[in-house]
Parts: C-alpha cells; sequence; structure tokens
C-alpha cells in the first residue's frame, strides 16, 4: 500500500492557484502532499517562485492532507529560524508536516552573498544544522559554532511531537551518508537501477523510516502536447549534479537549456497521453519499496491533469492514506 501525493510546484504556479490545485488534488482522490521551496525558479517560461513557508500554513488550513517540504538549511535559512518555522507548522497541524533536509543549490543560494561551498562542506553543514534542529525541538537553549552559529537559541512554541526531519539524497553515496541522521529518506525519478542503488546504500546503511520518491510526469491529450509541455517547462531540470547544484541564476539555466532536444525529456519526465500507461509507471515505481510517490506534472496548468488522475489513474493504484508523522 503505496501513499500518492500531489507536488506543488512553487516555481511554476502562482500560490493562489497552487492553494486551488492542493485543495482539487484532494478532492479527487490524492491522500498527501509536499512541495518545493525556491528563491528563483529553473527558467523564465516558468516565471514563478513563491515563499513555501507562507503558503505551506494556507495550505495546512485549507486541506486535511498531510504536507512536506523540501529545505536546504545552513545559508539561506538560519537553521533556527527555519526551525522555529517548523514547530510552529507542528504546533498548529499536529501529525501533518515534515521536511526533507537537502544541501541546496546555488541558484537559491547564492542570494544571501555568501560563498556556495563545496559539496563535502555543504554536507557538513547540513548534518551541523540537524543537530541545531534536533536540540531546539528538544526545548533546548542551543548554542552553536563552526559552519554555522547559533546564539543561545530556544524554541517557546514547540510540538509535542517535533516533525520527521528526512535526507534528500540523489545518490547511493549521501543516501549512505544520510541513514545516521534521517527519520526517512526522500529522492527524485532516476532509472530503476539507481533507485534500488539508492534505497539500498539507505537501509544497508542502517536507514530506518518512509522511502519517499518524487516523479516528474507531463500528461496531455496526446503524446505530442505532452511532449511539448515537458520540453517548455523542465528542459532545464534534465541535468544531473553537480550541474543542477552550481549553476547559479537562471539564465545560466536558459542557456544550457537550449541545448535539449524534446526527445532527452523522456526518462526524466514520465511523458504520455495514456493514463493507464502512467498508472503503470507509479505502480512499478512503488513496487521499489517506496512507501509515498508523489506526482509532479510538470505543466503549469494543473487542473485537467488532477481530474485526469483522479478519474483513471488513482483507481488503478493501491492508494492508501498516509498516518500521522
Amino acid at each position: 500500500m503505496t501513499v500518492i501525493g500531489f507536488h506543488a510546484s512553487h516555481e511554476q504556479v502562482h500560490p493562489l492557484q497552487l492553494l486551488e490545485a492542493v485543495r482539487q488534488a484532494e478532492q479527487v482522490g490524492f491522500t498527501a502532499a509536499m512541495c518545493s521551496d525556491h528563491f528563483s525558479p529553473w527558467s523564465e517560461r516558468q516565471g514563478h517562485s513563491g515563499f513555501a513557508w507562507s503558503w505551506l500554513g494556507a495550505a495546512l488550513q485549507a486541506t486535511d492532507l498531510p504536507f512536506g517540504v523540501v529545505n536546504a538549511p545552513g545559508q539561506r535559512y538560519h537553521p533556527a529560524i527555519i526551525g522555529q518555522a517548523m514547530a510552529t507548522l507542528t504546533a498548529m497541524y499536529p501529525g501533518r508536516f515534515w521536511a526533507a533536509l537537502g544541501t541546496g543549490e546555488a541558484s537559491n543560494e547564492h542570494i544571501t552573498g555568501a560563498v556556495w561551498p563545496r559539496k563535502d562542506v555543504r554536507n557538513e553543514r547540513l548534518r551541523e544544522c540537524v543537530d541545531v534542529l534536533r536540540g531546539l525541538f528538544a526545548g533546548e537553549e542551543v548554542s552553536h559554532d563552526g559552519l554555522v552559529t547559533v546564539d543561545r537559541a530556544k524554541l517557546w512554541t514547540r510540538p509535542e511531537v517535533p516533525p520527521p526531519l528526512i535526507a534528500a539524497a540523489v545518490s547511493a553515496k549521501t543516501a549512505a551518508w544520510a541513514a545516521e541522521w534521517s527519520d526517512g529518506l526522500a529522492t527524485v525519478l532516476q532509472p530503476k537501477e539507481a533507485l534500488q542503488g539508492v534505497i539500498e546504500a539507505y537501509r544497508g546503511a542502517g536507514g530506518t523510516g518512509p522511502l519517499v520518491l518524487q516523479v516528474h510526469l507531463s500528461y496531455a491529450e496526446d503524446d505530442e502536447q505532452a511532449l511539448q509541455i515537458a520540453h517548455d517547462q523542465w528542459r532545464t531540470n534534465v541535468f544531473d549534479p553537480p550541474v543542477c547544484w552550481d549553476l547559479d541564476h537562471i539564465a545560466l539555466f536558459d542557456e544550457i537549456g537550449e541545448k535539449v532536444a524534446p526527445e532527452d525529456l523522456h526518462g526524466p519526465v514520465l511523458v504520455s497521453s495514456d493514463p493507464a500507461r502512467h498508472a503503470a509507471w507509479i505502480d512499478e515505481l512503488a513496487a521499489l519499496g517506496f512507501d509515498e510517490v508523489y506526482l509532479h506534472h510538470v505543466g503549469q496548468e494543473q487542473a485537467e491533469f488532477l481530474d485526469v488522475f483522479g478519474d483513471k489513474v488513482l483507481p488503478q493504484l493501491d492508494v492508501t492514506r498516509k498516518l500521522a508523522a
């Protein structure tokens, strides 16, 4: 039994329209949701980037769904500040919020003017942030001097049960590293062999908790239109690390995206006009061992996707409701 959730892409959709979309997602049968947390979109064509934390409060109030967010503490977000945000949401909506923590991308983090560190340094910084967050959620007064600095921070409003902090990992190496500190693992669509390697690395290193997968897909009434949507909206997102981590401006993504042909979107995005094919793809991915699968239609128009998937895809899947965290 797998939770099938809706992914809300702040980079592509105005936050008010995204709120309507998540309401619709609940109505058509999705049982959970998650969202991105960006300062910048991946392309001029996407054209949005609402503040995830304002939106999450509204979305949790507007629905009964549990929500997750992908977050990178340490540079754009001071861990004490983001810890306060997490604690407040969890205190208001117990059991309905989780965060997937990663090391971030330069395109979002460069805005502070700080140097963008090497990946190993970013990992170390994230690990320090996790310890700060755990201490704050435990009610401690936290001081820390390292890659992040915290001076006598204490959360005065805390939830009875802290939110799960799961690891956002693309590679097997990062998944194994994160097993020691995380409450679960979130990753993104890759070839099945790569996904199996990520799962095995995490579990093999002692990682526990749910396995979460974000799936990019494109649906339209015909295959050509579905591919056109994917190419228009997501061609700047097909690059493997470290390119996607280290490019620091939207203009650079648009420049390299010009070299991506439409057919290159097959693989990074599940492209089809056939709901049954999408259902089969999702079922195969869930069978790898994922507890939660979040579907991201890469088009900016979400209503048709939600209607069709609610009517023709979700009924073909063994959908379950996500338990409270």
